[in-house]
């Protein structure tokens, strides 16, 4: 699977530890960094560039890791066809794949251990859309409030 990644100052170094855990799993990885810590920059960035990877169909999900997860889910969010999934357990993580056909993991680094990140993020990665009707007719409409901004 395609992946598109980036992080800022406050998601490093689990940005690192996510990337090398997908690697190793076989998964291509578009890393839009951030790989030092100790500079400070700015979320939206990173959102923007992993929102647009989305968007141009250069890779088929995407992940965000700032302190908190909020701001990177709120920034990532206001992207057309960007369905960003703040999840601290795997549960949601699944589920936002499965019944929401979400395709941004957002994750709060100084929230979620290492270890649980890991998990969410495998989660995330194995689950698909289940494409049932009740489960399209609900994305449907939330596609309808999306397009909503251009009237």
């Amino acid at each position: 699977m395609r992946i598109a990644i980036g992080a800022d100052h406050g998601g490093f170094p689990l940005n690192e530890r996510v990337i090398e855990e997908l690697r190793a799993a076989g998964h291509e990885i578009e890393d839009f960094g951030t790989h030092d810590g100790n500079v400070p920059d700015d979320y939206p960035d990173y959102a923007l560039a992993v929102g647009q990877a989305i968007q141009n169909g250069k890779v088929d999900i995407g992940i965000i890791i700032c302190g908190s997860g909020v701001g990177a889910n709120v920034a990532a969010n206001k992207l057309r066809g960007v369905r960003a999934a703040l999840c601290g357990d795997t549960y949601s993580a699944h589920q936002s794949r499965e019944h929401d056909d979400c395709n941004v993991l957002c994750l709060g680094a100084r929230v979620v251990g290492v270890e649980l990140a890991l998990e969410i993020v495998r989660a995330f990665v194995r689950a698909r859309f289940t494409g049932e009707e009740r489960h399209r007719r609900r994305l449907a409409k939330v596609n309808e409030i999306e397009m909503m901004d251009d009237e």
